[in-house]
């Protein structure tokens, strides 16, 4: 039986102040990732119906189940949404990822790209980038970061390659599923 440890997303605003926490959330073991994920040493994890608490304090649970990877070094993370018409893919500008003692942390930076299940994208939350980076001070290095983030993730979107791959989020959905079914046997 395969161990998917849990693990709890907090994200975070450029001042430190918790943006969002996602409370359920299951790390697929690294041996049952693909190579490509293992080579950069992706982090995948899974959740259905979690608890999520904003900001201001006011909690909801999410609708449909996501395989989110996050990639050590990159500035974005990359959230497939397994909807019924097909994968829809939520990613956010943010810091690279720092995991530690099952919490996983990011800084997110607003600006989102989302592409739909048809493979059409969009850029999102440009004015809410715009009104933080005055309201926070970013500096020119995270602006500078902002931007290569950004560029390296369209690229990714573009090319269609890793994490933009419907049958391995799909993959590990199922394998997670599974494992959730053999503890109940």
């Amino acid at each position: 039986m395969d161990i998917f440890e849990p693990c709890i997303i907090k994200s975070f605003k450029h001042d430190g102040h918790m943006h969002r926490l996602w409370q359920q959330n299951w790390i697929v073991p690294s041996h049952l990732l693909i190579q490509e994920h293992q080579e950069e040493a992706v982090i995948v994890l899974i959740n259905r119906q979690t608890p999520i608490q904003e900001s201001d304090g006011k909690q909801w649970v999410s609708r449909v189940p996501a395989v989110s990877f996050f990639i050590p070094g990159q500035w974005f993370n990359v959230v497939a949404l397994l909807e019924a018409g097909g994968v829809r893919y939520y990613c956010n500008i943010a810091s690279p990822p720092y995991l530690q003692g099952g919490i996983l942390t990011y800084i997110d930076y607003d600006l989102d790209v989302i592409r739909t299940a048809d493979g059409n994208r969009y850029i999102v939350d440009q004015d809410e980038f715009e009104q933080h980076k005055q309201q926070y001070h970013y500096p020119k290095s995270v602006l500078l970061k902002v931007r290569e983030g950004m560029n390296e993730l369209l690229g990714r979107v573009e090319r269609g390659s890793s994490p933009f791959s419907d049958k391995t989020a799909i993959a590990y959905y199922e394998q997670w599923l599974s494992s959730c079914e053999e503890v109940k046997e």
